[in-house]
């Protein structure tokens, strides 16, 4: 079996000749209920074998697709990020959009950190579009600032980045007050039930620029329970792909994550459905309909 994403369909590229560099980051180090999230690479790296090339009619993989090897994740938190950083930057050198593999969701503030620089040096802005059932703005979370809950804290808070939020249906007091404190502009599980999307569910002046971190607890766990805390009033497959083309539309994907799988042994469709999903994004990512809006910031 190979260890390249999608080796199945397309031939793995050269990182200079790859629209996508895949970064698995086995990252198990905070996760405070369920375990597994070691193992959520490599399986999303099996899975995608068994996936077809098109997915919605786009062919992401004739971009290119380069497999990076997996991020040491030994030793203190900032020495993982540290390394987490410079495979993004060479994402980034080679023009490749940078699709992170998790692991915990602690990996997002590496490639985050990343493409931060890179924006600011290039005199340009991005936000955050987060799929999760957790807020995870959580200051610290059991004594832990670099936590899998604190990671959007990490973006809003330290990289000052603007944050919009899907499906959560799992929240504290705390984070509450701050995505009042910083304008977290937020869908949770419970709106989008009742009252649905609109048109364009990005608030007006949102970058054009985006990265998205899909945290698969966001998934209602009849769809995913191979993660460490399966929360039901999730989203659904289709419910999924509406809320990501409204999002996309108009916009530039610079980056992407998959995390939190946790596989169960036996369970395949789970890994599958992760694969298919970081596939379904990356697709996304290749669309050309990101013209940006009248009155859209840059």
């Amino acid at each position: 079996m190979s260890d390249a994403f999608l080796a199945s369909e397309y031939p793995p590229a050269a990182p200079g000749r790859a629209g996508f560099h895949v970064i698995p980051v086995p990252l198990e180090r905070s996760v405070s209920y369920g375990g597994g999230t070691a193992k959520g690479p490599s399986a999303i790296l099996a899975a995608s074998q068994q996936l077809e090339g098109l997915e919605n009619g786009m062919a992401p993989g004739e971009s290119g697709i380069y497999t990076a090897p997996a991020v040491d994740v030994s030793g203190h938190p900032e020495a993982v990020l540290g390394r987490i950083e410079k495979a993004v930057d060479k994402a980034i050198a080679a023009g490749a959009v940078p699709v992170i593999l998790g692991g915990e969701h602690t990996v997002t503030l590496g490639a985050l950190r990343a493409l931060a620089r890179a924006a600011h040096e290039r005199g340009e802005t991005f936000g955050v579009v987060q799929f999760d059932a957790h807020a995870d703005l959580r200051d610290e979370y059991q004594g832990d600032p670099y936590s899998h809950a604190s990671v959007m804290r990490r973006a809003v808070a330290d990289l000052g980045l603007p944050l919009v939020q899907f499906a959560v249906r799992e929240i504290s007091r705390e984070e509450v007050e701050v995505r009042k404190r910083y304008d977290v502009t937020h869908y949770d599980a419970y709106f989008l039930a009742r009252v649905g999307l609109p048109e364009q569910p990005l608030p007006e002046g949102f970058p054009r620029r985006i990265y998205i971190s899909f945290d698969v607890d966001g998934l209602d766990p009849a769809l995913m329970p191979a993660t460490g805390t399966p929360s039901p009033g999730g989203l659904t497959w289709k419910e999924t792909e509406f809320i990501l083309e409204r999002c996309i539309h108009g916009h530039e994907v610079i980056g992407l994550d998959v995390v939190e799988l946790a596989p169960i042994p036996g369970l395949h469709h789970a890994d599958y459905t992760a694969a298919r999903l970081t596939h379904l994004l990356m697709a996304l990512a290749s669309r050309k309909d990101t013209e940006t809006s009248e009155g859209e910031a840059q």
